[in-house]
């Protein structure tokens, strides 16, 4: 993979981190997060893998914006009227990201949740095989053997053995209207699986409809969390949907 000379800094903005997150990413993250710069720039130069560049539109708008929907897993621990709480980290964690493009959300997620969660395994799902061939060296230049790259769209591979019920949360960003992305998710999650979405503004039209997508899905919208971009000032929703445990079949006696 082409590594550029010359690479901008990026800021490292710890005070914001700590002020929005309650956390703050370790010299060895912040380590990341240039590497991951610099190979997005150099990768932009052969396809068009994003239009934010410039050091701190990149910071904000890919890396903070892309963590900070996942702050409930990254601090412990939370307020007891919380709707979430961070997931335990003796076992395995799971996750899909659904239409990743360049690796966002899941790069920065992959980075932040790794040093909490050992056991962590992401995939990043994208329907474009040029965007999976930069994704695949990009996970070798940064030496993440939990990560992986496959290319694929989610209606089409939901049902495969190695995809169906896996998960334990998918992330979506970007891809469709919130009623839609939750179909493709859903069969993704393991029972009690968490949909997180990213999105801008957010209406009770928005809302309505999605709750009625999911009374037929058997899930359950869990919280919207409105807050601020800290430097743009621009408006985020991200959208936490549960899928429901579904009670095992009764076995009868013969």
């Amino acid at each position: 993979m082409e590594i550029l000379q010359s690479i901008p800094p990026l800021p490292p903005s710890l005070e914001i981190w700590q002020q929005t997150m309650s956390w703050q990413p370790t010299p060895s993250q912040l380590d990341q997060f240039q590497q991951l710069y610099g190979l997005i720039l150099a990768g932009n130069r052969h396809m068009n893998l994003t239009r934010i560049t410039e050091p701190t539109e990149f910071w904000e708008k890919h890396l903070w914006d892309s963590i900070r929907p996942l702050a409930f897993g990254l601090s412990s621990p939370q307020p007891q009227d919380l709707p979430l709480q961070p997931w335990t980290t003796d076992r395995p964690l799971r996750g899909l990201d659904i239409g990743t493009g360049g690796g966002f959300p899941g790069f920065p997620v992959a980075f932040s949740l790794g040093a909490i969660y050992p056991q962590l395994e992401l995939t990043l799902l994208d329907s474009t095989q040029k965007k999976i061939l930069f994704l695949e060296e990009a996970i070798a230049t940064l030496k993440l053997p939990d990560i992986r790259a496959t290319v694929g769209r989610a209606e089409q591979i939901h049902h495969q053995p190695d995809y169906y019920q896996q998960y334990d949360f998918c992330l979506i960003r970007a891809v469709a209207n919130a009623e839609v992305c939750v179909q493709y998710a859903f069969p993704f999650l393991k029972p009690g699986g968490l949909v997180i979405l990213y999105r801008g503004r957010w209406t009770q039209d928005e809302e309505k409809i999605l709750n009625q997508t999911l009374r037929s899905l058997r899930g359950n919208l869990i919280w919207i969390d409105a807050f601020i971009t800290p430097l743009s000032q621009a408006t985020r929703h991200c959208i936490y949907v549960r899928k429901e445990c579904l009670p095992l079949p009764v076995t009868r006696s013969l």
